[in-house]
């Protein structure tokens, strides 16, 4: 065999394995390219779904770092946070220290809150709230969330202006929050009625420590803001219902009157057997309203409420929230009014505000002054005791803002109560004067 028989045999396979080998390979090119844009495409899919899930994901929170000095050692003043400790008269404490989950679709919210101090962990808030899709006009929340009576309530303590609440509010709505369900009627934003707010709902009655008997307390409020056009002056107004029930842990349920010395005043008692396991009746009315206006001096704002009505308690205590289970003690039960109002001053366009707030409560209507004591002309017990003594509160504060996520706030209480008959040992319980129970409050928040 020759030698170019040779070399043109080779030639051929060589220039055959190159045309296979061409052919393999752009098969190969035509299988991998479309496997790696779908794999490229998928991953880019999960990322645009982390991208929305962290979108409707919100974490928000403040933190409430404070010192307080009261008048006195051991001054008994739990609505200013709660009572100093027996030797001292000042303290520091995280007042409040709040996380906030809350994701957000289109027509729902789940919101996760809880509450984090030196003294623990805790809930605040855990709800849903789904609005209907077509007019907009229907919103069902249900969980643990903020009763729906008066202004107070709802306004975060990370915006308000003094340190705690009212003490007609800290009394009659502890903890603020409540177990149920809730129906909200409000046209969506930008139609005519926008403005017009109503909310009506079934709750437990007992707070957020658990559900321990069949009754449930019924809330309402209807409500509504509006501002101007040129939206310098803003106002609003409110009314709120609550119609609910105390458990009656006993037989024995006590109701103001005149005593059997026919001079005293003090509580009646009706021991009748079938008062047991039943229901006191638990019943306020409330009206609020604010109004604000921007110029040249800054913004102005004014905001008032007042609360009356019927509240089941203890004899030493007008609270009628329990403690996680069914009471065991004799019903007291009370008429009662309360309120506040605020006037709130910005320092022009600087960072400074000043803030004045009278507020009161008076526990027990039927009585007041000298009237209040431990026993009648015979020597019987009235029933009367602290838990019947009116109290007023004047306020003065300086809030400054350091910048969107720094507060400053300095607050001095001056705390009054009646003078009564009722003596004590010592001065954190002698109502025969006014009690030095003042308190002083520097606070810096920080919110995120």
């Amino acid at each position: 065999m020759s030698t170019t028989f040779c070399k043109r045999t080779l030639s051929v396979w060589v220039i055959a394995l190159m045309i296979l080998s061409s052919k393999f390979t752009s098969a190969q090119e035509e299988v991998t390219i479309p496997v790696f844009v779908d794999t490229l495409n998928a991953k880019i899919e999960n990322v645009k779904s982390d991208v929305d899930i962290l979108k409707r994901l919100k974490i928000t929170g403040y933190m409430q770092a404070q010192w307080q000095l009261a008048d006195t050692v051991g001054a008994v003043t739990p609505f200013s946070g709660g009572a100093f400790p027996k030797y001292s008269d000042n303290r520091f404490a995280v007042r409040r220290g709040r996380v906030k989950f809350s994701y957000e679709n289109e027509f729902s919210t789940f919101v996760l809150q809880l509450d984090g101090t030196e003294k623990g962990v805790g809930l605040k808030d855990a709800y849903v709230a789904i609005r209907e899709p077509w007019a907009q006009f229907v919103t069902l929340t249900a969980g643990v969330f903020n009763r729906p009576f008066g202004y107070e309530i709802t306004y975060s303590s990370s915006s308000r202006e003094t340190p705690e609440r009212a003490r007609a509010f800290q009394t009659l709505f502890p903890q603020e929050r409540d177990l149920g369900a809730m129906i909200t009627l409000q046209p969506k934003k930008g139609s005519r009625f926008d403005w017009i707010k109503l909310d009506a709902g079934l709750f437990s009655g007992n707070g957020i420590n658990s559900e321990f008997d069949k009754h449930k307390d019924f809330i309402g409020r209807l409500g509504m803001s509006k501002a101007n056009r040129s939206e310098n002056m803003k106002y609003g107004l409110g009314v709120s219902y609550y119609n609910g029930g105390v458990f009656q842990g006993t037989k024995f349920i006590y109701t103001p009157g005149t005593m059997s010395d026919n001079s005293t005043l003090g509580f009646l008692v009706d021991s009748t057997s079938t008062n047991k396991f039943e229901f006191a009746k638990r019943q306020y009315l409330g009206v609020d309203a604010q109004f604000s206006l921007f110029s040249v001096i800054g913004l102005s704002s004014i905001r008032a409420e007042f609360l009356t009505g019927k509240q089941p308690g203890g004899k030493s205590s007008s609270s009628s929230i329990s403690t996680g289970t069914a009471p065991d003690y004799d019903t007291y039960i009370r008429e009662f009014n309360g309120g506040y109002v605020y006037l709130i001053q910005n320092i022009g366009q600087t960072k400074h505000q000043l803030v004045v707030k009278y507020d009161w409560l008076d526990p027990n209507t039927k009585v007041s002054g000298k009237d209040i004591k431990s026993k009648n002309t015979d020597g019987k017990s009235t029933g009367l005791s602290n838990a019947d003594i009116k109290y007023t509160t004047i306020g003065l504060g300086w809030n400054y803002r350091f910048n969107s996520q720094v507060k400053f706030m300095a607050n001095y209480e001056f705390v009054n109560n009646e003078e009564t008959s009722i003596t004590g040992a010592n001065s954190t319980n002698n109502y025969s004067k006014d009690l030095k129970d003042n308190v002083l409050t520097l606070r810096v928040q920080y919110k995120f």
